[in-house]
């Protein structure tokens, strides 16, 4: 099996992402990358989802955390068997599926894929979280193999004068799009929105960018308007926790208000996923501690007694949207509804 982790920045390597070895489950702590390469060693399923809660991970990195969780779960109460087993299994997928609200329904399918994988271990003569393992990293190689199509719809967009802003971390398609780039001899230049309170902006897209040789201008979250009307960004693109088939984006929070700023500019907004087969009234918003936006890194920034709110993300609706780029073409709204009717595996 080829590893589809070529060619890419570090953070996106699999051992860097979440990764199971020896009964710990090691992943590398982005709250801290890249001042400091720090990684949270978790020794129960219990305390992935809470690496997961606590944002160590995050973008698509909790959908590896997860079936690295269940193969540590599965390790853990490799005395089990059988109806037993899967008791405890079927437990630890609800506590990683639902460790953040807004991603449960897809990480309900990594978990669900996981304890399928443990039914059908003794098949093939594998130890439970032998089977599970190996289908985590299946489903990290199929997944960044079509993150790739993706990354090369996006990619079709650029033109080497293009200027793209981008928002928080769109994880695999940042790579990828990256990836394509090169493949075609194009160097677009992108700007780089922070994204508050953790950076993953600057942290993660920014180091992703510069890593695999691309310009970049890193800027703070409220200087969006100023660098699409004197920047020269022709392009906004994200990428999305959700898609729905009525084509709502819901994203981290600060999404919709790029893409209001692109309206009005005339800068096309192009956003990147797999859309789910969900209504945008069946999306749960989590709501973070507001101690992450009153406190920076563990310095308080606020006198006490000032109240904090952090919706975790926000919903940017259609007419806002001038594509959906997918493994399958970039799609109007239109045809959003028609994209489940072949579905693609990508969990």
């Amino acid at each position: 099996m080829k590893r589809q982790d070529y060619d890419l920045a570090k953070i996106l390597k699999y051992e860097n992402v979440a990764w199971f070895s020896d009964g710990i489950v090691r992943i590398l702590d982005r709250r801290y990358y890249p001042a400091e390469e720090r990684y949270v060693d978790c020794k129960t399923h219990l305390e992935v989802a809470a690496a997961i809660r606590d944002m160590v991970t995050q973008s698509a990195g909790p959908y590896t955390a997860a079936g690295m969780g269940m193969t540590l779960a599965a390790f853990n109460n490799r005395e089990l068997k059988g109806d037993e087993l899967m008791a405890v299994l079927e437990d630890a997928g609800e506590a990683l599926s639902t460790a953040r609200p807004t991603t449960t329904s897809r990480m309900r399918v990594v978990t669900k894929g996981c304890l399928e994988a443990a039914k059908n271990a003794d098949k093939d003569g594998r130890e439970p979280y032998q089977a599970i393992f190996d289908r985590t990293i299946d489903s990290l190689n199929r997944r960044y193999k079509v993150m790739q199509i993706v990354g090369d719809n996006l990619a079709s967009l650029f033109k080497e004068d293009s200027v793209i802003m981008t928002q928080c971390y769109g994880e695999t398609v940042v790579g990828t799009m990256l990836r394509a780039a090169n493949r075609m001899g194009i160097k677009p230049k992108f700007v780089v929105p922070e994204t508050r309170p953790f950076l993953q902006g600057a942290k993660l897209t920014a180091s992703v960018i510069h890593e695999m040789g691309f310009e970049l201008k890193l800027i703070s979250d409220n200087m969006a308007a100023w660098a699409i009307s004197h920047y020269g960004v022709n392009l906004f693109t994200s990428a999305a926790d959700t898609i729905t088939t009525d084509g709502y984006v819901v994203n981290k929070v600060g999404t919709l208000q790029i893409a209001i700023l692109a309206k009005h500019f005339g800068v096309p907004y192009y956003v990147t996923g797999i859309p789910d087969d969900v209504a945008i009234n069946d999306v749960d918003i989590e709501f973070r501690n507001p101690n992450e936006i009153t406190s920076f890194m563990g310095l308080r920034t606020t006198l006490e007694g000032v109240e904090g709110i952090y919706p975790a993300f926000d919903i940017t609706p259609p007419e806002l949207v001038t594509g959906y780029v997918t493994d399958r073409g970039i799609l109007m709204l239109d045809e959003l509804k028609e994209y489940k009717k072949e579905k693609t595996e990508f969990y």
